[in-house]
């Protein structure tokens, strides 16, 4: 009873408070000046993350480019050793393209937006060039066009530059399709257009003959229910012979809207001009490898293997050795190798599913160093992928959520895209956080994670 009437009497005395203390004032905003000693600071994971844009220079065999999906531009100059960030300056990290221009390696064209329909996408806002190896930069136009996924600069002229530009990933827009400059990205003239749902995707130049250009339209659009691509007359290969002014759709061999023509991805030979090789996405049977051996012209079927060309609108890469038109690589969730032009491949790099590779770069001059791109970042190998460089130099992690504890020093914990999930220290035990501080939590890449309020210590994982 004592206890009862201590506790109303306490109670009483907090309400008589409340009515004589004045009413607070409503909350004002916070000085901007109080936060400007704070500053970012990475904290980890240091593992890759979705890259897609990747690019060598055939004569610096050391020196390659890749561009992240939401990390910006990164450059190696000793065969990926360590990677460092060149693109931090700038208003984008969401990187579909990059191009070095073959007469002049020290001109760099970046398309930002990853150019991928997928549910987790980030869009981009234009070209950007550098001529100075990636140490400055200046944004060139194309603002409208949000997703960039191909760029191509003629090998004799570095001012000739075309761009595939996707477009809006949720809706209509007009800046969209295959655009070309004739002065170094200072001005940009669409030269290939079919409607305001239909964005370029590929682009590729005839090794014979930079005259002859190659160009893939797409029709592509992200929905609440996660539509990938939308089935249209305007899906498809087009060739120009003049330049880029005229263009005609190439049909012979390939499927039709009718059949499910998805996305089609390009690979061009160095050694047999004639020879060209294109990952299908298509139904009825019709999706895979087909091969080309008048420049383009007409195609047919040589392999329907779907882990090949499944997942349509993901993938897509197709590569040929420089030295030997029959040996042919795809990338999809294993990198794929064919000695026979296609009819067989062996996995070569990566086990069947996980891995999701994205972007193939062979050097023209010594095909036994190729670079790759994935979900888990880039490696490069130099003696035909016998061995690799690692993907654990480069924290890139893609983090879709972002939770933290009352530990002190404090956790943070997260799914990334692909890799699973990581937790992290706010700050080390040494001085500095390292790659041994940071483990996995027990999500998969979309998954939440929570702190047990009885147990700081612990995390709980939502039920899915």
């Amino acid at each position: 009873m004592r206890d009862t009437l201590g506790f109303m009497n306490r109670l009483i005395c907090i309400a008589a408070l409340a009515v004589l203390l004045p009413t607070p004032a409503a909350p004002q905003g916070y000085d901007p000046t109080l936060f400007a000693g704070l500053r970012w600071r990475l904290i980890g994971p240091f593992r890759g993350g979705r890259t897609v844009a990747a690019v060598g220079i055939p004569g610096q065999p050391n020196v390659f480019y890749i561009g992240v999906n939401n990390g910006g531009v990164w450059k190696t100059t000793d065969y990926g050793r360590v990677w460092t960030p060149i693109f931090d300056a700038q208003s984008t990290g969401s990187i579909g393209a990059i191009a070095v221009a073959p007469s002049d390696p020290r001109t760099l064209y970046v398309g930002s937006g990853e150019g991928l329909q997928r549910p987790d996408l980030s869009v981009g806002d234009g070209i950007y060039k550098s001529t100075d190896g990636g140490a400055t930069w200046r944004h060139l136009g194309l603002r409208d066009g949000q997703q960039i996924p191909a760029i191509v600069v003629d090998p004799r002229d570095p001012n000739r530059v075309f761009a595939a530009v996707l477009g809006h990933p949720y809706g209509a827009n007009e800046e969209r399709g295959i655009f070309r400059s004739t002065d170094g990205a200072e001005t940009w003239q669409r030269v290939l257009y079919r409607d305001e749902n239909t964005g370029g995707m590929d682009l590729a130049f005839s090794p014979a003959n930079p005259q002859t250009v190659f160009a893939v339209l797409w029709s592509a659009r992200q929905a609440p229910w996660e539509a990938g691509w939308v089935l249209s007359k305007n899906n498809g290969l087009y060739k120009s012979t003049d330049g880029g002014t005229t263009w005609r759709q190439i049909t012979a061999g390939l499927p039709s809207a009718e059949e499910g023509l998805g996305r089609i991805g390009l690979a061009t030979s160095l050694s047999e001009p004639g020879r060209m090789y294109a990952i299908v996405g298509a139904g009825q049977g019709k999706g895979g490898l087909y091969r080309s051996d008048d420049s383009g012209e007409s195609w047919r079927l040589v392999n329907t293997d779907a882990r090949l060309w499944g997942r349509d609108g993901d993938f897509n890469e197709v590569k040929v050795d420089p030295k030997n038109a029959d040996v042919v690589y795809v990338a999809n969730i294993v990198t794929w190798k064919s000695p026979d032009g296609g009819k067989t491949f062996t996995g070569w790099r990566g086990a069947p599913g996980g891995d999701d590779y994205h972007r193939l770069w062979i050097n023209p001059d010594n095909p036994q160093i190729i670079l790759n791109a994935a979900d888990q970042g880039a490696v490069i190998t130099v003696n035909g992928g016998e061995t690799w460089s690692s993907w654990y130099n480069q924290p890139t992690a893609q983090m879709f959520h972002v939770t933290t504890d009352n530990r002190f020093p404090y956790w943070v914990y997260g799914g990334q895209q692909e890799s699973g999930s990581a937790g992290v220290p706010s700050r080390g035990p040494d001085g500095q956080i390292t790659f041994r501080d940071w483990r996995p939590v027990g999500l998969e890449e979309y998954g939440y994670a929570s702190t047990v309020a009885s147990s700081p210590d612990s995390i709980g994982i939502p039920a899915r």
